[in-house]
């Protein structure tokens, strides 16, 4: 198969410095549907023979050189063969049209991540791991689900974006209603986009901020629209995903299957963040009559809001030294 042709920065264009304890390369993979990925590779500096991998995306509607970058950099310090990459139609990856997203191309898209560090000849295939950020933290655990060579998961300040698209934030639009009229305006969108030709944004995170702008729009601004996080290709920082990107999401739960994982899984979340019912209610679903529940955890980081765990925050709350270990324990 012959990989898209892709445009990739060469110089450094991260949110976070550059360690000097990794060696760093931009590579490319292909998923099973064709669509070329670019991705940044960091390696140990000076390390021999196989080494343990682990493919890092997120947060939805991010790009790899922010937070999924520092989280796959941080952990290269720390032993491991790590990849962030861009998912299909976004960043400097390929897919055509841009910011759309699927529950069934985004896990595959994990899933050829997997098939890329499964075949590098300094990466063990038996010692494969994942990491998703956000909503790709229930990708994540939707790509564990499936793919049985990935013997830990990590799932950090998860979202379920199948949730939150049929039953809106809190659960407050959970109805047939609700869902419906949701629908009917997604569809009218659908014949605005055809007649025109494009596909209109939905705006990334809004900017100026509201000054009655809930706590996790606050949260979600103080990361994407400052110099803490902001990047020229991120869709949170810019323009969003298109208006009908998600749709998919509203039909597809992505976790049904979950309590069915034999390999092991740490679900992360603070117990500010907004999203922390996502990942309790994951977990909890995760371990219900699983006979392999005895590898999995949930990690609460006390004090901790949605986008600490993007970067640390200003305490740096990121339990690197607990991931470490996890992946230590799992991927030997």
């Amino acid at each position: 198969m012959k990989d898209e042709m892709l445009t990739l920065t060469a110089e450094w264009d991260k949110t976070f410095p550059k360690s000097d304890k990794v060696d760093h390369k931009k590579v490319t993979f292909h998923n099973r549907y064709g669509i070329t990925l670019a991705a940044d590779m960091y390696t140990p500096k000076n390390a021999d023979g196989k080494l343990p991998a682990i493919a890092v995306c997120g947060p939805f509607g991010a790009v790899k050189e922010q937070c999924s970058g520092l989280y796959a950099q941080t952990l290269a310090e720390r032993g491991f063969l790590s990849i962030a990459f861009d998912p299909s139609f976004t960043g400097e990856s390929g897919g055509v049209p841009r910011y759309m997203a699927s529950p069934d191309i985004n896990t595959e898209d994990f899933m050829a991540a997997v098939d890329f560090l499964s075949v590098q000849e300094n990466v063990d295939p038996d010692r494969i791991g994942i990491l998703g950020i956000c909503g790709w933290g229930g990708m994540a655990l939707n790509t564990a689900t499936l793919d049985t060579r990935i013997k830990a998961t990590v799932a950090s300040t998860m979202y379920d974006m199948t949730r939150v698209n049929a039953n809106g934030y809190f659960d407050s639009e959970d109805s047939e209603e609700k869902r419906y009229e949701k629908k009917v305006a997604l569809n009218a969108q659908r014949i605005r986009d055809y007649v025109s030709g494009e596909y209109e944004l939905g705006g990334g995170v809004i900017d100026p901020l509201p000054e009655d702008a809930p706590y996790f729009v606050k949260d979600y601004h103080a990361y994407y629209k400052t110099e803490r996080g902001y990047h020229p290709r991120s869709l949170n920082s810019n323009g969003g995903w298109n208006k009908i990107g998600c749709m998919s999401f509203i039909n597809m739960p992505i976790l049904q299957y979950s309590s069915e994982i034999r390999s092991a899984v740490m679900i992360m979340h603070g117990d500010k963040a907004h999203s922390f019912y996502f990942g309790k209610d994951a977990y909890e679903n995760m371990i219900k009559d699983n006979p392999y529940a005895d590898n999995k955890q949930l990690l609460v980081i006390e004090g901790a809001s949605h986008t600490d765990l993007y970067d640390g925050g200003e305490k740096k709350v990121i339990p690197f030294d607990k991931l470490e270990a996890f992946y230590n324990e799992y991927l030997k």
